[in-house]
């Protein structure tokens, strides 16, 4: 039996770069209210795996983990009250992209996962017993770390603040695991801007497996997050530009600020969801593939406060979702699309069920938006082995255990744009943009 070829996979593939003396620029000072954005997986995350994996695995384990990513939206739109800290069921996979933070004096650098769907920042310390990291961050070296008392306003905003001493603790759960934290505040250094007193949970035991080693930034709009701790700064203003999977150099930009945001961008409205204002929604009124809108429910794009439907941009979904009956007008018009003129066999891999094993030439995809439209090129809704033996459209229904009203704008759709957040004028933009 012939031994199947190791593919480079479209996130890892970098990792055989290394081997041939390739170094992608890890390092390097970062200017201004600019951070580099890298990606999870990159020669420039100690959380890639240790070993190589084929195409197929690396896609299977994207998508597997995609779907606990739905669940945990999923459990947030219906949620009633606002919980700025994780709480509930959460993520159950590791957030895609990262960036630098320096936290404490003297400085000590760690990686935060970006996270627009959470609101609060949360990372390892030392003697954490269950936390896998081996670079914790350690309040004892830092003169100006301080422990938020249980009197402070602060502390009602966690979930299930307990005070067994003047310190203000909490407990959460993520994914299958439990997670004890002390909320504490310290100096927050991104790119050059320090942030005195910026209150974080400093994570003290874990059980389970499913917490992440990086720590989390937490870019959504409640009350701990970093828009609303950073406000006088940066405006609750930020864009990013997510590099591609398949660069060779994964640096991206994670732009804080109303300072140098694109003055050339095309704007949505941000709708409000008093459930859960943490996510950013937005009103998705079509969608087109090739030149042909396609006939989807309006109840399926419809947003709706009180379900959670609607449409949200998240920075920790890889693959888009959308609403099955949505998802299957897009999938059956770009399959009709594919096939013109062709005798095509349609394959599935995992959660991806329009694969093909011969090379084919796709639509665009346009999601047509309140006041802009975004057209995808190829390389932002296929996913092909560098061999060109599968490719596969890019986007899924909500999986069948997810009762989920969410569609999902994820990261691989966004990548090589410029997404602008500009919550003081409810407003999210969205340029093509080369972000390497």
């Amino acid at each position: 039996m012939k031994t199947p070829p190791i593919l480079t996979p479209i996130v890892l593939f970098l990792l055989f770069s290394l081997a041939k003396g390739v170094s992608p620029k890890c390092e390097g000072q970062e200017h201004g209210s600019t951070l580099k954005v890298f990606h999870v997986l990159s020669p420039c995350s100690p959380f890639r795996p240790s070993r190589a994996m084929s195409w197929e695995e690396s896609v299977l384990q994207l998508e597997a983990k995609d779907q606990g990513r739905m669940q945990y939206l999923s459990s947030l739109v219906a949620r009633r009250s606002i919980v700025p800290i994780a709480s509930g069921r959460q993520i159950t996979q590791s957030p895609t992209y990262i960036v630098k933070a320096k936290i404490g004096t003297p400085a000590q650098t760690l990686l935060l996962a970006m996270d627009t769907s959470n609101d609060a920042a949360w990372l390892p310390c030392t003697a954490c017993v269950g936390c896998s990291t081996s670079t914790p961050f350690a309040p004892a070296k830092s003169t100006t770390f301080r422990t938020v008392r249980c009197a402070s306003p602060r502390c009602k905003q966690v979930p299930n603040p307990t005070c067994g001493g003047s310190a203000c603790a909490f407990n959460f759960t993520y994914g299958t695991s439990s997670v004890a934290a002390n909320l504490v505040q310290d100096t927050v250094t991104l790119a050059t801007d320090p942030v005195p007193a910026y209150t974080f949970g400093c994570i003290q035991k874990a059980t389970g497996t499913s917490v992440p080693q990086q720590g989390l930034l937490g870019l959504g709009r409640g009350p701990l997050s970093l828009l609303a701790q950073t406000q006088k700064l940066y405006q609750s203003t930020f864009s990013y530009c997510l590099p591609s999977f398949k660069t060779l150099n994964f640096s991206g930009s994670l732009r804080l600020g109303p300072v140098a945001q694109p003055k050339r961008i095309k704007f949505t409205p941000l709708l409000k969801n008093p459930r859960r204002s943490s996510l950013y929604y937005v009103n998705l009124v079509a969608i087109r593939v090739g030149r042909r809108i396609v006939d989807i429910p309006p109840e399926a794009l419809a947003f709706n406060p009180t379900t959670g439907a609607g449409t949200i941009f998240d920075s920790g979904t890889v693959f888009t979702r959308l609403v099955e009956p949505a998802y299957t007008a897009v999938r059956n018009e770009f399959r009709r699309r594919v096939a013109v003129g062709k005798k095509l066999t349609v394959t599935r891999l995992g959660g991806f069920d329009t694969c093909y094993t011969v090379p084919i030439v796709a639509p665009t995809i346009t999601f047509m938006f309140s006041g802009m439209n975004v057209t995808l090129p190829p390389d932002n809704i296929l996913i092909h082995s560098t061999v060109g033996s599968v490719t596969c459209l890019a986007m899924a229904a909500a999986p069948d255990n997810v009762n989920s009203v969410l569609n999902v704008i994820a990261n691989m759709q966004q990548q090589n744009h410029r997404v602008l957040y500009d919550v003081p004028n409810s407003r999210l933009g969205v340029a093509r943009e080369l972000c390497t």
